[in-house]
């Protein structure tokens, strides 16, 4: 799995690419706890290029979601394939975190 940061003015976007698995998901905790800790309360994740996620995977969603509940941030998930999108509806992940169509769309709602 690949991790890119962009950092805009008032929000960082994680774009992931490959697969979120057991193995993937220590190092994109890591990376998406560092960018909260480092005080960031605006934060897109694309998922679009991402091809496949684990319940690890999921858990760490789950944690930085919880993570940015103190301080009032916002996180928003956006670009999910088809069968991304039914894993998260499936787990019940879809009515507790922000999913959106596009990286613009999920811009715009933070």
């Amino acid at each position: 799995m690949d991790i890119s940061e962009i950092k805009h003015s008032d929000a960082v976007v994680l774009a992931l690419s490959g697969k979120l698995d057991a193995t993937t998901a220590k190092p994109f905790e890591e990376k998406i706890i560092g960018v909260i800790n480092s005080g960031t309360q605006r934060l897109v994740v694309d998922l679009s290029q991402l091809e496949y996620v684990s319940s690890s995977g999921l858990r760490v969603f789950l944690l930085a979601a919880k993570r940015l509940q103190p301080t009032n941030g916002k996180m928003a998930l956006c670009g999910l394939q088809d069968h991304i999108r039914q894993l998260f509806d499936l787990a019940g992940f879809s009515s507790i975190l922000s999913i959106y169509g596009s990286r613009d769309e999920a811009m715009k709602s933070l």
